[in-house]
């Protein structure tokens, strides 16, 4: 078993922490301090983005949500959005199979 306090880890900002990886996902903690954001972007695997600590503000085709500790997001592979922190944040990302199918390691 592995367990992972993400509000108390030790993640420094634009240091995403891999938690754990294998064929079935990937675990990503990631500190995404005030002011700062993902900017718009999409990943080849289904992801879930869960909030931790801290509030963001979740971007996508011109609609925007706002998320504070226990909110979950979930994006269909390809799927583009942007991630803006309203507050320090720490954040967990799984993204799920891993790789996904077009991702540039599978060439």
């Amino acid at each position: 078993m592995d367990t992972f306090d993400i509000p108390t880890l030790e993640v420094e900002p634009h240091r995403p922490r891999v938690l754990r990886s294998d064929d079935e996902a990937r675990a990503i903690a990631i500190n995404l301090p005030a002011g700062e954001r993902l900017q718009e972007h999409q990943v080849h695997e289904r992801a879930w983005l869960i909030v931790a600590d801290g509030e963001i503000e979740l971007v996508q085709d011109g609609e925007t949500v706002l998320g504070g500790p226990g909110f979950a997001a979930h994006f269909p592979p390809k799927e583009r959005h942007e991630v803006r922190a309203r507050e320090d944040a720490k954040l967990l990302l799984i993204l799920s199979p891993w790789p996904g199918d077009g991702h540039p390691s599978q060439t």
